[in-house]
């Protein structure tokens, strides 16, 4: 079997640090459960260390989540290797705190002149009208209203 290509050595300011987390319950599952893997794969000062299917199996985390962790450890750190990454591809929020407290203000309040109630379509256009946002779609608007428990009916 071919060396690990990432390899976890923990300093003592590390494993104390971990052992902490590991024991905390402050801390989230996750990040507990990543302490433990570390704790686990750490080969410092003459220890073994878990292979990645002892450290699967001893802590609940899946085969792919420990070499995820080992390469983000020798990568990153140890403080990165914890926290959850933020995911690179997540667009920015179209409407605010701001634009979602005009759209229930609209919402709660009287349609405009020649319309029975508020349609989708309106409400966006009157968001952005009233320059809450550049653009938005009528889709959004209805995720919003429906995060809020609103409805048009």
């Amino acid at each position: 079997m071919s060396a690990k290509q990432y390899v976890v050595i923990l300093s003592a300011p590390e494993r104390a640090q971990l052992e902490r987390v590991a024991r905390s319950n402050k801390r989230s599952r996750r990040e507990r459960v990543r302490a433990r893997v570390l704790l686990g794969l750490d080969t410092a000062e003459g220890r073994t260390g878990w292979t990645d299917a002892q450290a699967s199996q001893r802590t609940g985390a899946s085969l792919n989540a420990v070499a995820r962790l080992r390469q983000r450890f020798a990568l990153e750190g140890c403080a990165a290797a914890l926290v959850h990454a933020e995911q690179p591809r997540r667009k920015a929020r179209r409407l605010d705190g701001a634009a979602e407290a005009h759209l229930v203000a609209l919402v709660c309040g009287a349609p405009p002149d020649g319309h029975k109630r508020w349609s989708l379509h309106l409400l966006a256009d009157r968001l952005v009208q009233a320059a809450y946002t550049d653009s938005v779609s009528h889709e959004t608007v209805r995720q919003t209203l429906k995060k809020m428990r609103l409805s048009l009916g």
